[in-house]
């Protein structure tokens, strides 16, 4: 490392800590592992399972959904940390917000994705991230509005 170079602290990279609720902390594991493994990563897949039992193809195949169509439609690429990480990168918990905000105030929840992914409009995204909002809360799993520390 040389005298001019400056490495982001860690507070820097991971601003904010781990979700409290179960439900949010599901959706990030899963959010993560497909980050890394791709949409039909088989982990994310079980934790779902486990979580939901047989009503877990709904969650999942909307969190598939929201995955792709948030990584089609983005300007810019989000900053997902690995599994291991204590807390959470702004873009997780800028997406984890929107997909919150979208059950109880769609257009609060798809200004704040547009506003995330850098573009003005993001209308697909938003309603697959209500959809799976609402898969979560059908299944008994409500997800929180995530707060800044």
């Amino acid at each position: 490392m040389t005298s001019g170079s400056h490495s982001p602290a860690p507070a820097q990279i991971l601003p904010h800590a781990m979700p409290d609720g179960a439900a949010d902390r599901l959706l990030l594991f899963a959010l993560r592992r497909m980050a890394a493994g791709g949409i039909d990563d088989a982990y994310a897949a079980s934790a779902m399972l486990n979580i939901f039992g047989r009503g877990f193809r709904r969650p999942l195949v909307l969190l598939r959904a929201t995955m792709a169509e948030v990584s089609r439609v983005s300007a810019r690429a989000l900053m997902i940390a690995p599994c291991c990480c204590p807390r959470t990168t702004a873009d997780e918990h800028g997406l984890m917000t929107a997909i919150a905000h979208s059950r109880t105030d769609p257009r609060a929840g798809h200004g704040r994705l547009a506003a995330l992914l850098a573009v003005r409009h993001c209308h697909t995204a938003a309603e697959t991230a209500r959809a799976l909002a609402d898969a979560f809360t059908d299944l008994g799993r409500p997800l929180s509005i995530i707060q800044s520390d």
